[in-house]
């Protein structure tokens, strides 16, 4: 007979267990994004998010429902990151709001719970677009729902047949969403919820699982705790040495019980393992102490191409020189980092009306930032989303009765919004900035002499009158807006998708300047990043305003990394 209920300390375990999973695969989860840039994307953000939830988890050495439902909860509010860790985060959230009420649930109570989560997810999002996470948990929840009424009470079956439905409409979602689709992918962000219940799973089966987590505090350390972390890097054990990847390209398709030899060989040999079949291509991933065994056993199914072999040990030993480098480098810098670690703007403890807070990277950028009044800025962005305890912390440091945040990132408004919601003693007031052009724009136009509520909506008003074009580079083929994209080339990025793309750099961002253009535009704005020299953006600079006589251009050192030029209109 199985198992019927579940306790506190097992859904602990399986808490744990899903957030490991996801942090397993959490670099696979990044390259199913659709835009090939080279960004900390959905896997990253995800991880992050569920991490932080975890490690309040492991620290409850007797949890109750109460106290596990709020360490989920909290610890994942606090710690999302990026649009898909925010939504990951509600997910949570609405499910704990229905366990913390039982001591032990059963699958009727699972699936009110799911049903609970998926409506909070859905209400954190002001346009919910289906074919991503949204759409995975919400067929996974009926699924549940429908099992329960028709009496399921095995949770083995149940919570086994809660995980096929979320992968059949997790395979549906290229159907749902066409840039999907063109790209080859599924959402990455319903991957990654997947990943999490899959994890969840494999530890209700009693799979043994190595749950063991950092509960150090969530914040990145400071130089006397940076020491320990290094030695705590250098004296970590790397069971098993060569992360190995390849393709094979199956000479006839795999049937369930070839996979399934083919996992459990790889288990007898090695640990992180994904395998992911179709009917021509099987992708494998496995850490190991003998990669040639694994390429041999795959042989056996097709030939094999594009293998990645790297020594763990190697690049572990690398990354302890970095840090204690950076360590023994380190002074004390004017920006909160994205990764927690706060060395402080110098704010000052006086009083005010009102703050600014920004997200921004970039030596030029946060000096133009600042020079605009800006009391604080949380460095990050494009390659690392600020969770919402960045924000809050951020907020704490402002001295004023109201504070207004530009996020600069789409993918960070609804962090933004969600340290709003957790703020009581102040006024905080986001201005949804996609973009640090339209939050440059913002600040520009603030007005002192008019109310908080007179300038939000001028403010807002204001971005939206702001095309922003960005050029960075591919990490991998795919083919996006009908454009064919190859590893390395440069790509042109606009606020609605891809508008040039080629190999030489000053061309893709000339052509993208021609593509966001209209005749309302009378400022274009440049901004050469950290890798760019003077000479080469002023010549793209006179291009332009050879190009477009009737407008201003000016040229701007912003010292952005990842994107060679991010370029303005308005």
């Amino acid at each position: 007979m199985g198992l019927n209920i579940i306790d506190a300390k097992m859904l602990s375990k399986m808490f744990l267990a899903g957030a490991k999973n996801l942090e397993h695969k959490k670099e696979w989860i990044n390259e199913l994004n659709v835009f090939p840039v080279p960004d900390g994307d959905t896997g990253t953000n995800m991880s992050m998010t569920i991490m932080s939830a975890a490690r309040e988890v492991a620290a409850i050495a007797e949890p109750d429902m109460v106290s596990l439902a709020k360490a989920i909860s909290s610890g994942s509010l606090r710690g999302a990151r990026g649009n898909s860790g925010v939504i990951l985060s509600q997910l949570f959230r609405g499910f704990a709001k229905v366990i913390k009420e039982y001591d032990e649930i059963n699958a009727a109570i699972l699936a009110s719970a799911c049903d609970k989560a998926v409506e909070t997810a859905y209400k954190a999002v002001m346009k919910p677009k289906e074919g991503t996470i949204l759409t995975v948990a919400k067929g996974a929840a009926k699924r549940a729902n429908d099992l329960a009424m028709a009496g399921e009470k095995d949770l083995e079956v149940f919570i086994s047949e809660v995980i096929k439905e979320a992968d059949a409409v997790l395979a549906q979602t290229p159907e749902m969403l066409p840039v999907l689709k063109q790209a080859g992918v599924v959402d990455s962000g319903g991957q990654g919820l997947v990943e999490v219940l899959r994890g969840a799973f494999d530890a209700f089966l009693g799979k043994e699982i190595d749950l063991s987590l950092d509960i150090s505090t969530k914040t990145a350390p400071r130089t006397g705790a940076m020491t320990s972390t290094i030695e705590a890097q250098a004296s970590a054990e790397i069971r098993f040495c060569y992360c190995t990847q390849f393709l094979i390209m199956l000479s006839k398709p795999f049937n369930i019980k070839q996979e399934m030899d083919f996992k459990d060989y790889l288990s007898s040999i090695g640990d992180s393992i994904v395998v992911v079949a179709d009917d021509e291509i099987v992708k494998v991933h496995v850490h190991t102490n003998d990669p040639g065994l694994a390429m041999q056993k795959a042989l056996r199914y097709g030939s094999l191409t594009t293998i990645i072999i790297e020594n763990m040990r190697l690049e572990r030993d690398e990354k302890v020189s970095d840090m204690m480098e950076k360590q023994m480098q380190s002074t004390e810098l004017p920006v909160r980092s994205a990764s927690g670690s706060d060395s402080g703007d110098a704010v000052s403890s006086e009083h005010k009306e009102t703050g600014f807070i920004a997200v921004s990277i970039g030596e030029g950028m946060n000096e133009i930032f600042r020079s605009l009044g800006v009391d604080y800025i949380i460095e990050g962005g494009q390659t690392m989303n600020p969770s919402t305890e960045d924000m809050l912390n951020a907020i704490e440091k402002i001295n004023a009765d109201n504070v207004f945040i530009f996020p600069n990132n789409k993918n960070i408004i609804l962090a933004t919004n969600q340290a709003k919601q957790l703020t009581t003693d102040k006024n905080i007031i986001v201005i949804p900035t996609k973009t640090v052009p339209q939050g440059i724009t913002a600040i520009i136009n603030y007005v002192p002499d008019i109310s908080i509520e007179e300038n939000e909506s001028v403010m807002t008003r204001e971005v939206q009158r702001v095309a922003t074009g960005q050029v960075t580079y591919a990490v991998r083929d795919t083919m996006i807006d009908d454009k064919e994209i190859h590893q390395g080339d440069f790509m042109g990025i606009g606020d609605k998708g891809i508008l040039a793309v080629g190999t030489d750099l000053h061309e893709v961002a000339f052509n993208m300047v021609k593509e966001m253009m209209s005749d309302e535009y009378e400022l274009i704005s440049i901004y050469y990043g950290d890798i760019i020299k003077e000479e080469q953006a002023q010549k793209l600079a006179d291009m332009v305003q050879a190009e477009f006589c009737s407008c201003d251009v000016e040229l701007q050192f912003g010292g952005q990394p990842i994107y060679s030029y991010i370029i303005s209109a308005e």
